[in-house]
């Protein structure tokens, strides 16, 4: 277990989340440039999540899910208005007042939610338990239920923990070898189903990727959770690449570059100082010591 490999990932989360978000309002440059935005890159409901996410596993050493519903529901109560979807919003503010996740989480949307939620504030998970994406799979999955009560939900948390974890060890496999890799720990789902297709997609065809995986349009685990590994998968090397890689997908931008940032942060070992630099720092005692 590795809290300083969760707080890289917490770190690369939140700035590649913020990084995404400043496309919805600013245009992004000509191909071939990589101009950063301009202004303060304000977090969003992703890093806010992930936060309670890296919090749980420091107390605990792994996935409680009753905590985690308690930090998530606090943390919402405290500021709500870091962009939380309806959905989030109504399960949220119901555990904020007191009623069990259990008996929530599976009325959302006749059946559980399998928006990208759980998978987008999942990699820190698969730092903690670098090199052990089995039990990083297992603590997702923990993690996204709370939330997350429909299988997809869930295949989109457990896919990026399990990637996390084999980005975070010594020497990751590349390119198709690492989405094969992260297939193993995988149940059959459509989440499954989009990797799968991912491995057939060259690495420099983004327009096909995005077109056949999705880039998080409909907001599910779904349609942003393979593209995602897709794009980390031929940029592990390089933290800034794999941003503006993912960002030129468009779609729910801010989600599919914090996934792809908590994963990739992992395996290039840093964050760019200037990137974090521009980031809306992190609360106290979640940034890695000299960051």
């Amino acid at each position: 277990m590795s809290l300083d490999r969760a707080l890289l990932s917490l770190e690369g989360l939140s700035v590649g989340d913020a990084f995404g978000e400043c496309f919805f309002s600013q245009q992004l440059p000509p191909a071939g440039e990589q101009l950063l935005p301009s202004g303060r890159w304000r977090w969003t409901d992703d890093t806010h999540m992930a936060l309670s996410i890296v919090e749980v596993l420091q107390e605990y050493g792994r996935i409680d899910p009753d905590a985690l519903a308690q930090a998530f529901a606090r943390r919402f109560h405290q500021d709500p208005s870091r962009g939380y979807a309806g959905g989030a919003i109504a399960l949220l503010d119901r555990l904020a007042h007191g009623e069990a996740w259990q008996e929530v989480a599976p009325s959302l949307f006749n059946g559980g939610s399998y928006g990208n939620g759980g998978a987008m504030r999942a990699a820190p998970i698969g730092a903690f338990f670098r090199g052990d994406p089995a039990q990083a799979a297992e603590e997702a999955r923990l993690s996204a239920i709370v939330t997350h009560a429909h299988p997809e939900g869930q295949a989109g948390a457990i896919a990026v923990a399990a990637a996390a974890a084999i980005a975070a060890s010594s020497s990751p496999p590349q390119g198709q070898h690492f989405l094969q890799e992260t297939l193993a720990f995988i149940s059959e789902s459509q989440t499954r189903q989009g990797i799968q297709v991912a491995l057939a997609i060259p690495a420099d065809d983004l327009e096909r990727a995005a077109s056949q995986l999705g880039t998080g349009y409909r907001v599910s685990a779904q349609d942003t959770v393979p593209f995602c590994l897709w794009a980390a998968a031929y940029h592990l090397d390089d933290y800034e690449a794999a941003l503006w890689w993912t960002v030129r997908g468009l779609g729910d931008r801010d989600t599919t570059c914090a996934i792809v940032g908590g994963i990739v942060a992992l395996s290039a070992g840093s964050v760019p100082a200037e990137w974090l630099a521009r980031r809306e720092p992190l609360p106290q005692g979640f940034t890695q010591p000299g960051s």
